[in-house]
């Protein structure tokens, strides 16, 4: 039997980014016979029953067809805690697994891992080399309250309402069992990012999901 959307998440995707270092909008870069945002999504689908992507321009991305709502920032031009403000906001569900558009190797197990563990805490969140990893994260309705006090103080960096709820830091020996390599983590923010994720792909084949 294939495995079933988890139950009680939402699925968000970041599509809000400029793409000014790249000089082309990320989301639609082509990749596995499929633009990146559409790799992305169908990835989530298998999780959730709920999918969101959170862009103000969801034109561009129309004729993909894919099954998800279209949301907005909810005042443009604040970053990515905005990003995720806004997408939990219309989340059908009390979590929302959140990730950026640009992210082609994401692994559907460890995404899954990250639902299980998401009972009791607002945000459960990767550690990687020492660093935490926001956009590839689990959010709990109990987070809007700290995130709409720091953005109406101006604040954008996600990490900053962490003290105030209750956080699941997974290690990297946990996240090993499942992406070794630390693939999922891998973005696009420049050509030259681009040119080394496409150097990655053997010919006619791609990593699974």
């Amino acid at each position: 039997m294939p495995d079933q959307p988890a139950a009680g998440i939402s699925g968000v995707v970041l599509a809000g980014g400029r793409s000014e270092r790249l000089g082309t909008d990320k989301a639609l870069l082509p990749i596995c016979d499929e633009p990146l945002v559409a790799r992305v999504v169908h990835t989530l689908a298998s999780l959730s029953d709920d999918l969101i992507v959170v862009t103000n321009t969801p034109a561009p991305y129309a004729a993909l067809g894919l099954p998800v709502r279209w949301v907005g920032d909810e005042q443009p031009g604040q970053g990515s805690l905005m990003g995720v403000y806004s997408g939990l906001r219309h989340a059908r569900h009390t979590h929302a697994l959140v990730v950026a558009c640009d992210m082609p190797f994401l692994s559907e197990s460890l995404l899954r891992y990250l639902t299980t563990l998401m009972d009791g805490y607002d945000v459960v969140v990767p550690e990687v080399n020492g660093l935490l990893e926001p956009l590839h994260a689990i959010y709990g309705e109990g987070s809007l309250p700290p995130m709409a006090r720091l953005l109406a103080g101006g604040e954008r960096k996600i990490i900053q309402f962490f003290p105030e709820v209750r956080v699941r830091v997974v290690k990297e020996s946990e996240i090993d069992r499942f992406d070794p390599d630390h693939l999922s983590f891998l973005n696009v923010n420049t050509r030259q990012d681009w040119d080394r994720i496409q150097g990655m792909l053997s010919t006619g084949s791609c990593f699974p999901r």
